[in-house]
């Protein structure tokens, strides 16, 4: 008989409420966040880099970000990936420095932000679902070449939907939490 790894499955499913939270943590609400722009990509010698790669990143004052750009042939870049990004800043550029003056938000923008999140969210609960998917196949072949009987694929079936059910409702709470936070700030 074959066991249902549930371990594996959670342990699977977190890593997606890990990236959730991490991604939700770019989002701005509040003051300005070196972590606001983690998920700003450059292209940067032909290839796309994690915008703490190619500059500094500090916060001097709770609403002014300063990138401070290593090399001055991707500043361009660097400013263009800021700007197209769907956090809606404005970067100004000072040499190999890129100024962000960060707004306080409007209530619009707040509601724009939290579609952002909630965005993010779902494309968590996409990922935990892809994973439900792959085990509940896996349970499957396992029965068809003999490998686990009816009843247990059954059972396993309904124990990874039970553990899929807890995950979307985990990710259901960070989202709300954090709707809060963007719409309280």
């Amino acid at each position: 008989m074959v066991e249902l790894n549930s371990n594996e499955i959670k342990a699977r499913m977190d890593k997606a409420i890990s990236s959730l939270k991490k991604d939700l943590s770019g989002l701005r609400v509040g003051r300005a966040s070196s972590s606001m722009l983690d998920q700003i990509n450059v292209n940067a010698y032909g290839n796309l880099m994690p915008i703490n790669q190619v500059g500094t990143i500090s916060v001097p004052e709770a609403r002014l970000l300063i990138v401070n750009v290593w090399d001055s042939s991707i500043v361009a870049n660097t400013e263009k990936s800021i700007r197209e990004s769907p956090l809606g800043l404005n970067p100004m550029v000072e040499g190999n420095v890129i100024r962000i003056n960060i707004p306080p938000l409007s209530e619009e923008r707040r509601i724009e932000i939290t579609k952002v999140a909630a965005k993010y969210a779902e494309s968590s609960k996409i990922a935990v679902r892809n994973i439900r998917r792959d085990y509940i196949e896996h349970t499957r072949k396992l029965q068809k070449n003999g490998e686990i009987s009816e009843d247990q694929k059954h059972d396993d079936e309904i124990e990874i939907q039970d553990i899929t059910d807890k995950f979307i409702n985990s990710i259901d709470d960070v989202l709300s939490n954090k709707e809060k936070e963007i719409l309280d700030n």
